[in-house]
């Protein structure tokens, strides 16, 4: 998503292109800011959801043992 959020503002920032063209771009490039807001949220709960000790290290079980 991020990397077609770039493409898009690339896009639009080079011009050129059709005011219907813009208006498309434009509304691809909020869905897909949306994606990555979403991603990101989802991320920093998962972070703040992560027992961590006094040094900072995480203290969540290792799944893998």
């Amino acid at each position: 998503a991020r990397s077609e959020l770039e493409e898009v503002v690339r896009r639009l920032e080079a011009g050129g292109v059709t005011l219907e063209e813009s208006l498309s771009l434009w509304e691809r490039g909020e869905a897909l800011a949306k994606v990555c807001q979403a991603f990101l949220a989802g991320a920093r709960a998962r972070l703040d959801s992560t027992p961590v000790d006094s040094a900072g290290a995480d203290t969540a079980e290792d799944p893998a043992r």
